[in-house]
């Protein structure tokens, strides 16, 4: 949660700089937000590929399992879709924001790019207390709807941030399905999100 609440306080200073004028009009001019997600991307790549376990996690999972990363993104779609019946917001949009699956540094700088600064900026808070939610009410969660609930919620952080509290709350034998659960979300999010900010 530490993590969070330091992104959101990176996130709240930029906005306070940004109003205050303390951004040089170089900066504001450039494709900072671009270069910014190109590195970001980068290290992605580079944590998923110096992971030396990943090969025999991914072996050892249930083949029941392997969809799991498919019933995450269906329910958050048809989360989504349930809330654009009673926000006043596009459907793409509504999607586009539940396909963010609590990765908010990516997401929101997605969606940014193509719907401008109001829908990236719900995009990060959406995102954050998906986070949030997993971090705080795991432990419920797997009470009332089971083992794999927690996993589901916690989205693209399952293989980083949630992981300590899903593997506290589940147990160990869920380590690698989490980790493979998120790596999965976490390489379908640039692509879902930049799908339904095209439509």
């Amino acid at each position: 949660m530490k993590g969070s609440l330091i992104i959101v306080g990176f996130f709240i200073l930029g906005i306070l700089a940004g109003n205050a004028g303390f951004v040089p009009q170089l900066v504001k001019d450039s494709n900072v937000s671009f270069m910014a997600l190109c590195a970001l991307l980068f290290c992605v790549g580079l944590g998923i590929g110096m992971n030396p376990n990943m090969k025999s996690d991914l072996r050892s999972i249930n083949p029941r399992y392997a969809l799991l990363p498919v019933v995450t993104v269906l329910g958050s779609w048809a989360g989504a879709a349930v809330v654009w019946l009673v926000v006043n917001r596009g459907f793409a949009d509504c999607m586009a924001l539940s396909s963010g699956f609590a990765y908010y540094s990516l997401s929101s700088i997605f969606i940014t790019e193509y719907r401008g600064a109001e829908l990236g900026t719900i995009a990060l808070m959406t995102n954050i207390i998906r986070e949030m939610i997993t971090l705080l009410l795991s432990p419920l969660l797997a009470r009332v709807f089971g083992p794999l609930a927690p996993i589901t919620s916690g989205g693209a952080t399952t293989m980083d941030t949630t992981l300590p509290i899903i593997t506290h709350t589940v147990g160990e034998r869920y380590v690698a399905l989490s980790l493979y659960h998120g790596f999965v979300i976490d390489f379908s999010v640039p692509f879902l999100v930049t799908m339904w900010c095209m439509m």
